[in-house]
């Protein structure tokens, strides 16, 4: 999970590179921070090295593959 103090340096966007889920080490399509999604683990990715690998953190069965999923994007990206 991605963190935040200050609310007035974050601004909501609805743009559709937030529904896109990308498989690990795949280049990194907008610079930002991306959220796993069977377990809501976070990192940080620059565009366009690769997103974090499949060995970046352990999952359970119940948790499924490791995808990542953009929730912050830089405004330079």
């Amino acid at each position: 999970m991605a963190y935040y103090k200050y609310p007035q340096f974050l601004s909501q966007q609805n743009g559709s590179e937030y529904d896109n889920v990308h498989e690990p080490s795949t280049a990194t399509p907008y610079s930002g921070i991306y959220r796993c999604e069977g377990c809501g683990q976070s990192a940080t990715s620059v565009k366009p090295h690769p997103l974090p690998p499949q060995n970046h953190h352990q999952h359970t069965a119940a948790q499924g593959r490791i995808q990542w999923r953009l929730v912050v994007k830089s405004h330079f990206a």
